[in-house]
């Protein structure tokens, strides 16, 4: 099959101004309770956007965690993407739940959650993923997958000595946003789209052409 013969026509719901909370943070959860109840694959997975170091845009898969007053997720400070958000501070989210035919895009400022919140998350994990965050030299070239092995069984040493604790360059990054889309897929690619905008006096809705 030609990729360029592929359609999919979406035909499952609509979006309307009028239904949604004007609080986009709001309308997000109500968005994820109804991806939960249908059991949408990997649910909490989404594309986060940073500005690489040359400038070039750097995309890739991590899991959300939280929603509050924004968009939690954890990694290695000293990955790429940590570095990347050191610099620049901002980045951007994308959702994409195949199963309700719904997109949700959104960019805003990316700060370091307070240790005690990384220090909760990092100790409800499974004690593998606990050594993982020691383990690994995230995005750093390493020459051999024995190399990662031998850490590992290092970590694991050490761990079984004293007590685990949290990697200085592993927790959390708080999302807030500044702008949030909501999109709906319908029919003939005249899908629906909202935005809301971040302004002085709160947030601001509008439709957007597909």
């Amino acid at each position: 099959m030609e990729i360029s013969s592929i359609r999919k026509e979406y035909t499952l719901k609509s979006l309307d101004l009028e239904g949604l909370n004007p609080n986009p943070i709001a309308q997000f959860k109500i968005w994820l309770q109804e991806a939960l109840a249908s059991e949408v694959l990997e649910v909490n997975a989404m594309t986060l956007s940073t500005i690489g170091l040359d400038g070039s845009p750097n995309g890739r898969i991590v899991l959300l965690k939280e929603v509050d007053n924004g968009f939690v997720f954890f990694t290695n400070y000293q990955s790429e993407k940590g570095k990347e958000l050191e610099v620049s501070g901002k980045a951007s989210l994308t959702f994409f739940w195949a199963e309700l035919e719904r997109q949700v895009r959104i960019k805003g400022v990316v700060t370091k959650i307070a240790e005690p919140e990384s220090d909760a998350y990092f100790f409800s994990r499974p004690i593998a993923s606990q050594i993982g965050a020691w383990t690994s030299p995230q995005s750093q070239k390493i020459e051999s997958r024995e190399i990662l092995d031998q850490r590992q069984q290092e970590v694991e040493m050490r761990f079984q000595k004293e007590p685990m604790i949290r990697p200085a360059h592993w927790g959390g990054y708080r999302l807030v946003p500044s702008s949030v889309e909501f999109w709906q897929g319908r029919p003939s690619r005249l899908h629906d789209r909202v935005s809301y905008i971040i302004e002085n006096e709160g947030w601001s809705m509008g439709r957007l052409a597909p």
